[in-house]
This record gives C-alpha cells, sequence and structure tokens, in this order.
C-alpha cells in the first residue's frame, strides 16, 4: 500500500500544526490540511486574540522548538486575584490570591498573543521537511477502509494516509463525517473577548472577577494592556456586542473597573456562544480527536489551548511509541491509548468547569456568602494555595513526557 503521507491532519489552526511538529520530530511523514489561507493565519496585526499557556504548555513549546522564538514577547503571570463581583461594586473582601514566588518553577505562566505564535507555527513547519501544509483548502470527503483513510479536498486533490486527524473545532466536519455525535449543554452565556490599553500598570497580575451573570477575566499582556473574557447572558451580551466602540467601553467599565485607570480598546472584538461539547468517542476507525474537536469547555479555567497540548503531547507519544515497537499507528489498540489517557482528564475538567460555572454565575446571597469564605480560607492555608497554582500550572496528573520536559 502506497500512502502520500503517514498522518493527514485537518485543522491548521493551533494544534494542528503543533500535533505536526511533534510527530514529524519522531520521525513521521505529516500533512496538514488548513482550510483558512496562509496570509490569513501569517497577519501580523494584532487583534486581541491571547493565550494563558499554563507551565506544562510552555515546555510542550519548548520540546517542539517555538518557545524560543516566542518568549521575549510574552507577559509572564506573576499572580493570580479572583474574587466575587457585582458591576460597579468592585471585589468581595474575601478573595483567593496566588503569588508565582510560592512554586519553584518559576512564573505560573505567560500570555501570548495570537499574533505572535501563528507565525512561529507557520515558521517552524516551513522548517520541517517531513511536513507538508496545504492552505486554503478543505476537505470535502472522507473513506475509511482496514488500511488506511482517503480525504478529498475541495481543490480535486486525494490523499491516502494511515491515520487522519481532527483538529477542526467544535463542530469538527471531520467527526461529523466519521459519525461521532457529541454530548452537551448551551451554558446560557456568551463570551465577550477583546483587548484594552490602561493607564497604570498590571505588575504581572491576572484577574478573575465572578459576576452574577458569569466569570470577568483581565489577563495581563506586555506593556499596559490586558485580554479581556466577559461572560455575559446570552441576550444582553448580543446587545453589548452590537454596540459602537465607545458604547461597549461604557459598558466594560463598570465591571472592569478602576483599578488600571481609564481603559481604551486595542484590536478587535469577538463574541462566541458558551457550551460544552464533548465528542462521545475521542477516535474511530483510522481516526483521532485533538483539542476542541475532542471537547470543548467553559473558558473559566482558561484551559481552552491549555487542553488541546494535552491532547498534542498525549496523541503524539502514543504514536512515536507505536511506530517504534513496529505496531500499525492506527490500529484500535494504539488509538484506545490515547483515548484512555485523555477522555478521564477530559471528563473531569469538564465536570470541574461546569460546577464552578454553576456556583459562581448567580448572585444568590446565601451561595455567595459561602463561596467568599471558601476563597478565603483556601488563600489562608498556604498547602491548598500551592496545590491549587500547581493544577493550573498544569503540573499535576498523568502527564505526557512533552509536557514534563523530556524527549519523546
Amino acid at each position: 500500500m502506497t500512502y502520500d503521507t503517514d498522518i493527514l491532519i485537518v485543522g491548521g489552526g493551533l494544534n494542528g500544526p503543533s500535533l505536526a511538529l511533534a510527530l514529524a520530530q519522531g520521525g513521521l511523514r505529516v500533512t496538514v490540511i488548513d482550510a483558512l489561507p496562509r496570509d490569513t493565519r501569517a497577519a501580523p496585526e494584532f487583534d486581541g486574540r491571547s493565550y494563558a499557556m499554563a507551565i506544562a504548555s510552555i515546555r510542550v513549546l519548548a520540546g517542539l522548538g517555538l518557545w524560543a522564538d516566542v518568549a521575549d514577547k510574552t507577559q509572564p503571570i506573576l499572580q493570580v486575584k479572583a474574587s466575587d463581583g457585582r458591576p460597579a461594586e468592585g471585589a468581595a473582601p474575601f478573595f483567593l490570591h496566588f503569588d508565582h514566588s510560592e512554586i519553584e518553577e518559576g512564573p505560573m505562566g505567560h500570555m501570548l498573543e495570537d499574533r505572535v505564535l501563528r507565525p512561529a507555527l507557520l515558521a517552524a513547519m516551513d522548517r520541517e521537511e517531513r511536513i507538508t501544509h496545504l492552505s486554503g483548502e478543505s476537505v470535502i470527503a472522507q473513506e475509511v477502509d482496514a488500511l488506511g483513510a482517503t480525504v478529498t479536498t475541495d481543490s480535486g486533490k486525494t490523499l491516502r494516509t494511515r491515520l487522519l486527524v481532527g483538529c477542526d473545532g467544535r463542530d469538527s466536519p471531520t467527526a461529523q463525517r466519521a459519525g461521532i455525535k457529541r454530548t452537551g449543554w448551551d451554558y446560557g452565556q456568551t463570551g465577550l473577548v477583546c483587548a484594552v490599553e490602561h493607564e497604570l500598570p498590571h505588575n504581572g497580575c491576572a484577574h478573575q472577577f465572578f459576576m452574577p451573570a458569569g466569570p470577568l477575566a483581565i489577563l495581563p499582556l506586555p506593556g499596559n494592556r490586558s485580554s479581556i473574557v466577559w461572560s455575559e447572558r446570552t441576550e444582553a451580551a448580543a446587545a453589548i456586542h452590537a454596540l459602537d466602540d465607545d458604547a461597549y467601553l461604557e459598558a466594560l467599565r463598570p465591571r472592569f473597573g478602576e483599578f488600571l485607570g481609564q481603559i481604551s480598546l486595542a484590536g478587535k472584538r469577538f463574541a462566541y456562544p458558551l457550551k460544552l461539547t464533548i465528542a462521545n468517542s475521542f477516535i474511530g476507525p483510522r481516526l483521532a480527536l485533538v483539542g476542541d474537536a475532542a471537547h470543548g469547555l467553559h473558558p473559566i479555567a482558561g484551559q481552552g489551548f491549555n487542553f488541546g497540548l494535552r491532547d498534542v503531547a498525549a496523541l503524539a507519544e502514543v504514536l512515536i511509541e507505536a511506530t517504534r515497537r513496529g505496531e500499525d499507528i492506527a490500529s484500535p489498540l494504539v488509538l484506545e491509548r490515547y483515548q484512555q489517557w485523555r477522555r478521564f482528564d477530559t471528563m473531569v475538567m469538564a465536570v470541574g468547569t461546569d460546577s464552578v460555572n454553576r456556583l459562581f454565575s448567580n448572585d444568590n446571597a446565601v451561595l455567595r456568602g459561602l463561596r467568599d469564605l471558601g476563597m478565603g480560607a483556601i488563600s489562608a492555608v498556604p498547602a491548598l494555595r500551592r496545590s491549587f497554582m500547581r493544577e493550573a500550572a498544569g503540573l499535576t496528573g498523568d502527564l505526557p513526557r512533552l509536557m514534563r520536559g523530556l524527549p519523546i
């Protein structure tokens, strides 16, 4: 049997290229098909999108040879403060406070802008001779048989591969064509995402305000800028998103507060519905799902891309080790190792984020008092603080080798 590539990845966002680089390092030939044109992915302008990279995720980027290219353009997260809040009232008196000096590994994470990461991924793929990158092409059909998978693109290309990997988002067409159903529900919330410039320095501190309608995250970026992830009830969010920039800022200011001085918008504004959606299976015949194609969680813990990189590191390790043992990398036994590794972890995180959102996204006086006392108690116990910090930094659990800073 002749194959055009060992592994074909559908999706050229963040997880797809990251997986391609990890697999290529293990000697596998990889093709990445991206529906967006290359120029769109490599656009240099700041559009406001950023990622809170946990320590374990930074180790993955380092292992892929990317961290050295982006490190000096990131903002270390030195502190995290989380509290209840109401618009125009400020934070509650009891709150969580984490300081990076309490763990040995340094900053709990780094904020990394989308405009910095995407060009670095593209350049790294260009340098790797085992990776073929097809941009501006969409997969319109896929067929699987006992020996491999065949995909057809909208330009008429037909490619044969040993294994097909879906990295094509929460509504993954790859999963749909494979007949994989999803389980989940709508939160009745919308995430409003943007970036702001402010008068005063943030000092590397990330803030999470739990408002009755949903959480508001203020995450530090390089300079006097911060990334905003603002959850609102769907109807209110639609009205806010439809406002012009000045009116949008007027709606944000009472929630944001005055602790960073005057604020102004920097970059584009985005809105996306918040829902829990998990694929009923992360694998299928000659198929694996990664990132949002496998799971879409509430952003309350900021684990979206971090969790995708856990999939990347785990799948790469499973496939590379199978290759070294002479196994069929797309056999059910091999793919089940990946699913067993990632599915339980995903379900735990899904339950956790869902529960926290339900606990905090309300204005019930009894619940408000209990959760404020709980946050104050955790913040007062050093061992508990360090445990929460290590969990948020991605340093706990059954970590793949890349997330431990080790080569596969």
